[in-house]
């Protein structure tokens, strides 16, 4: 690894699926373990770290509407599902014994603190690692896009998104053996070739606020802080790869 790492605030992505481990549904524990260590040892090289979860390890949204389910209820119950999570690594979190907030966009007083931005900022001045729950608190609008939108109103300096895979292909490598992996993407080939990082409107925020995107595996233990470093295996989008 490098002497020091390349950023300082850093917002990091994680899937409600990435929880499932092996499972077909819920949480594993050993993964949000894992996941949360990871956290903890870049929490301990001084960088602040904001995280945004995904809920489709529970209840997926568009699934719901896809059943029948009128869009607003069901993206709101995948809302909630991002709070579980979100409390599930909390916990991991504590257990390693680094202070972690939940900040809830959805007000729920009993289990997690309002997202008021100025708070969070201050929460990770301190040191402590923030988790952001209800992704935008809006239906119609992804976890990705949460991330993006909260990774531009802490200023993060990259937004990382933990995935099954090390990286972005022009296939899923899982069904296809010989898909073409990238080292280096403009947001605008994303968009063009509709590769499928983060949804349209996540990946148009990162660029507009110039945040690069890093897609790496996070089932590789200390691949989060090695990415930080410059090192190991992900993809890189930004505004161009010169």
């Amino acid at each position: 690894m490098a002497d020091s790492p390349k950023y300082k605030r850093v917002m990091l992505k994680i899937s409600g699926e990435a929880l499932m481990g092996s499972r077909e549904y819920g949480l594993d524990p050993a993964t949000v373990d894992q996941i949360a260590g990871d956290v903890r040892d870049v929490n301990q090289l001084g960088i602040e770290v904001c995280l945004v979860v995904g809920g489709g390890n529970i209840f997926r949204g568009l699934s719901g509407a896809a059943a029948g389910m009128e869009r607003s209820t069901a993206d709101y119950m995948g809302m909630l599902a991002t709070v579980i999570n979100s409390l599930a690594l909390q916990n991991a979190l504590e257990k390693l014994d680094v202070d972690t907030r939940v900040l809830s966009a959805i007000p729920m007083a009993t289990v997690a603190e309002p997202y008021i931005r100025r708070r969070a900022v201050r929460h990770m001045e301190k040191g402590r690692v923030v988790i952001f729950g209800a992704g935008t608190g809006n239906p119609f609008f992804t976890t990705d896009t949460a991330a993006a939108l909260r990774a531009s109103e802490m200023s993060c300096d990259i937004l990382l998104k933990g995935t099954k895979v090390d990286g972005v292909y022009d296939a899923d490598p899982v069904t296809v053996p010989d898909a073409k992996r990238y080292d280096c993407l403009t947001y605008m080939q994303v968009l063009t070739q509709d590769l499928g990082v983060m949804d349209h409107s996540a990946i148009s925020l990162a660029r507009e606020n110039s945040i690069p995107i890093a897609v790496f595996s996070i089932y590789q233990p200390g691949a989060f802080a090695e990415v930080l470093h410059g090192n190991g295996r992900f993809t890189i989008v930004r505004h161009d790869c010169a």
